[in-house]
């Protein structure tokens, strides 16, 4: 790809050595068995989420996301919905909140503690289940809407993650996903990283990509009717300054502390970044205390065929 979408990556974990390998290939290099080199990316992907306080930002920054997704894809009581890469819940919550019968599903576990004590406290009642997006373990047709709200989109293969959300919404059923957008702050964000980061493991696609209509349209085909696709953006005015902004993600943000921890060895690259980063929030409008951001994000909605 060499067009604008193919410049933005998301950091990502890439299989190491430790896989299990199979016999050497006719080049003579030894070849990792795609199960098990699938296995190692998702247990790293697993990890880099489960590091840091994602629960904590996503509270801080973008709790308000969840219910615009809910309120997108028309929640009603006693729709089964499933929320897939829930996180801490910020879809889920307000889905069960509205009546639904509610399965929070993400890779990543050691997230729902926190969301647990969030739907607790908010009077909600739903059910959490760790869940590969790319490999769901639910019935085809279980769900009358099914969700995802800037998670999905970090699946690293995109075809098989959004035919899972086919799979599993019954027809005439509800998809909704919500991603940020290769051209706005977090896709930029994401660029800015790009140069220290891992490239990305064979087969995987940027996150940035799900904030990109036509490749979401390629992504559901004919499968879904009644597609629509709307840009829209969320105010962010946490930070009193850029360096608070970078070092608020350097702590709280796994893709950001992931890119970190490769270059932590190289002053020069941490600083490089540090600066990059500082200068990225900077040319958006944050320069002290009162500046908000703005985060644009790609909100799609369909139903399924």
């Amino acid at each position: 790809m060499t067009d604008s979408r193919a410049s933005q990556a998301s950091p990502s974990p890439t299989p190491t050595a430790t896989a299990t390998a199979t016999a050497p290939s006719e080049s003579g290099q030894t070849e990792i068995d795609p199960t098990t080199a699938d296995r190692v990316l998702k247990t790293k992907h697993r990890a880099m989420w489960a590091s840091g306080d994602y629960p904590t930002l996503a509270a801080d920054l973008i709790w308000s996301l969840g219910p615009v997704l809910v309120d997108a894809v028309g929640v009603h009581p006693g729709d089964r919905v499933l929320d897939v890469a829930a996180g801490s819940g910020n879809a889920a919550i307000p889905a069960a909140l509205r009546g639904g019968s509610v399965v929070a599903s993400d890779l990543a576990p050691e997230l729902f503690d926190a969301g647990r004590r969030r739907a607790q406290e908010a009077g909600a009642e739903l059910e959490w289940r760790e869940a590969d997006a790319e490999a769901l373990p639910f019935d085809d047709a279980a769900f009358d809407a099914t969700v995802s709200c800037v998670g999905v989109m970090f699946a690293p293969h995109h075809r098989r993650a959004a035919g899972e959300l086919l799979r599993v919404t019954r027809p005439g059923g509800r998809i909704g996903v919500l991603s940020w957008t290769p051209e706005g702050f977090i896709g930029q964000m994401f660029k800015t990283m790009k140069p220290f980061a891992a490239p990305l493991p064979e087969g995987a696609e940027p996150a940035p990509l799900w904030g990109d209509e036509q490749h979401v349209r390629e992504l559901l085909g004919t499968d879904v009717e009644e597609l629509e696709a709307r840009r829209q953006s969320v105010t962010i005015d946490h930070f009193a300054s850029p360096e608070a902004f970078r070092d608020y993600f350097k702590r709280n943000y796994g893709p950001t502390i992931a890119v970190y921890g490769r270059i932590a060895d190289d002053p020069d690259q941490v600083r490089a970044l540090d600066d990059a980063l500082v200068e990225l929030a900077r040319s958006h409008g944050l320069r002290t205390t009162g500046d908000a951001l703005q985060w644009e994000y790609l909100l799609v909605t369909a139903r399924r065929a």
